[in-house]
């Protein structure tokens, strides 16, 4: 995408944040699809929708890179599982990526929820993960991708 190829309609400041309107084209089919998508999310506006949807793209792209980020992992495991706890604490201490933070929650008499707020480049943050949500006991495990924009 060139400068060229975006018509710039209007500078607005707010806060010191520069927002700049610009139009984009749209079969009608793509544009009904999206204001249901909007309706369905609860956005308030297709600029709010349109904006949510940049930043989750540039966080995928700073995951595909080399510059630190951050993640939160959420687990649901069977804490009754043999050294499951033990385990996950020991994955954790050797971990190359940086621990900020966890939280243990009991869910029921069998089963636990806890997040991991992890942060460090994406490949050791994705291997700790893995290690973490492939022990036995795990019964789901989730790496949510997150980054500064």
């Amino acid at each position: 995408l060139k400068p060229s190829d975006v018509r710039i309609f209007k500078r607005i400041t707010m806060k010191n944040d520069a927002i700049i309107r610009f139009s984009v084209s749209l079969p009608e089919e793509l544009l009904e699809s999206l204001d249901r998508q909007i309706i369905e999310r609860g956005h308030v506006s297709r600029s709010e929708f349109i904006r949510d949807l940049i930043r989750e793209q540039i966080v995928e792209d700073r995951w595909s890179g080399e510059e630190e980020v951050v993640g939160v992992l959420t687990l649901i495991y069977d804490h009754h599982q043999k050294e499951l706890s033990s385990r996950m604490i020991e994955i954790q201490h050797d971990a190359t990526a940086k621990i900020l933070c966890s939280t243990h929650v009991h869910i029921d008499h069998h089963n636990c929820l806890e997040t991991i707020i992890l942060s460090g480049l994406p490949a050791v943050i994705e291997e700790t993960a893995g290690l973490i949500g492939g022990l036995k006991g795990v019964k789901f495990a989730k790496l949510t991708k997150t980054s500064t924009l």
